[in-house]
């Protein structure tokens, strides 16, 4: 929380030395060694927020302690084969269909 109230801090001292004119945009852009400064650190918060938002993302997938509606429906609809698969083969043996006829192929 402190460094982001310091960024923000800076930021705010910054756009306030550029409209009181104690700063000039075109010394900041000029300078390379400035522009590579704040590439690099541009990058580094890059690469620190897309490692948060990651942590962020797997921690919500793995966190999940049941199914999604959609997994529930497709296990209910896998057990409700399961029945009707063996309904059919006490039908099957019932009529008295040799088991090898009632696995071929259509």
């Amino acid at each position: 929380m402190v460094l982001w109230l310091g960024i923000v801090v800076v930021l705010v001292g910054v756009e306030i030395g550029v409209v009181t004119g104690y700063i000039t945009p075109a010394g900041l852009i000029s300078s390379f060694l400035t522009l590579i400064i704040g590439v690099v650190v541009i990058s580094v918060f890059a690469f620190i927020g897309a490692v948060f938002l990651g942590m962020f993302v797997s921690h919500r997938i793995l966190s999940g302690k049941d199914f999604t509606p959609f997994e529930q429906e497709m296990l209910r609809m896998r057990q409700e084969i399961r029945d009707l698969s063996g309904r059919l083969d006490a039908i099957a043996e019932r009529l008295g269909v040799p088991s090898a006829n009632r696995k071929k192929e259509p």
